[in-house]
């Protein structure tokens, strides 16, 4: 019983963080193309965030111990920093919805090979048919816009969708195998990210918050920071210790269709035919790679 509800309360922290990475594309979006610059936004991600953690830097320590200098690195400043950078750059190129089927439903793919490389992990028959549907997606989402030119330069984002995914994958599976709890992960990346990273902001000359009022900003702090940079980090953290890197990814299958609805609807973005089945395999593809039917079958005959 106390097994079932520890893994209904994983599955449940998985959902509510891929809903908030479906805001946080549509947000990331909308802001790049008005107000605000990617500089200034991971900075309001960070700075704050680190702050608000400081008792907790202080209490667990901020040093990934036991781990090689790539993980140890990967840990620092990999999820807090690199990635949304990489994403959030994406979002200057391209549409939020393509995003969506590129950075978060293209994470079971990353985390399956990553899992390979770093802990030999081969995939069942269900999930390979699965990595392949996301695979076949994700080709579709991006080559029909560079055919029709869809959206000058949206190619850039597609790349820059890839690589953070990929990096978010790879962060997954050393987070697993470090053995550090969710809170210890968050406040090791938000320290590391914070003292590495924004100095490199300052100085790029991007970062004058010239073109926001105050209220748009305490609004993109609490977005950023508190919602996405510590809210959504620990309950993935929680996810994967409970559920496993795999199927707390797998989840991701829920944020294409999030970014393809919100993008149409509050973004006035446009949603084709091409689009739609890009997204359609994707999100299916996620699903099967997920094992939840195998989890399921595994539960019940336990009963």
């Amino acid at each position: 019983m106390d097994f079932k509800k520890t893994r209904v309360l994983g599955l449940a922290a998985a959902l509510t963080t891929v809903t908030i990475w479906a805001v946080f594309l549509l947000g990331t979006r909308f802001a790049v193309q008005g107000n605000f610059t990617v500089e200034e936004i991971v900075l309001m991600r960070l700075l704050p965030g680190a702050l608000i953690m400081s008792p907790f830097m202080c209490r667990l320590g901020v040093w990934p111990r036991g781990q090689s200098i790539p993980r140890a690195a990967m840990l620092m400043v990999g999820a807090s920093a690199v990635f949304p950078f990489v994403v959030s750059k994406g979002l200057s190129y391209a549409p939020a919805s393509d995003g969506g089927a590129l950075a978060p439903g293209m994470l079971p793919f990353w985390t399956a090979l990553a899992a390979y490389a770093l802990a030999g992990e081969i995939p069942g028959q269900r999930r390979w048919y699965g990595l392949t549907m996301i695979l076949a997606g994700a080709f579709v989402v991006s080559l029909w816009q560079i055919f029709a030119g869809a959206h000058d330069g949206a190619w850039r984002g597609h790349l820059m969708f890839l690589a953070g995914s990929g990096l978010w994958g790879i962060y997954s599976v050393i987070f697993r195998q470090s053995g550090l709890s969710s809170l210890h992960a968050l406040v090791i990346g938000l320290f590391w990210g914070t003292l590495l990273f924004v100095p490199l902001l300052l100085a790029s000359g991007k970062v004058s918050f010239e073109s926001a009022n105050l209220q748009d900003i305490a609004v993109m702090i609490i977005f950023q920071s508190f919602v996405i940079g510590i809210l959504a980090m620990f309950l993935f953290g929680y996810a994967v210790r409970i559920i496993g890197a795999a199927e707390a990814a797998a989840f991701g299958a829920l944020t294409p269709i999030f970014a393809l609805l919100g993008g149409a609807y509050f973004l006035a973005e446009t949603i084709t035919t091409f689009k739609v089945l890009g997204v359609a395999l994707v999100a299916g593809g996620v699903f099967l790679a997920s094992g939840v039917t195998r989890n399921s079958d595994h539960l019940s005959s336990q009963e």
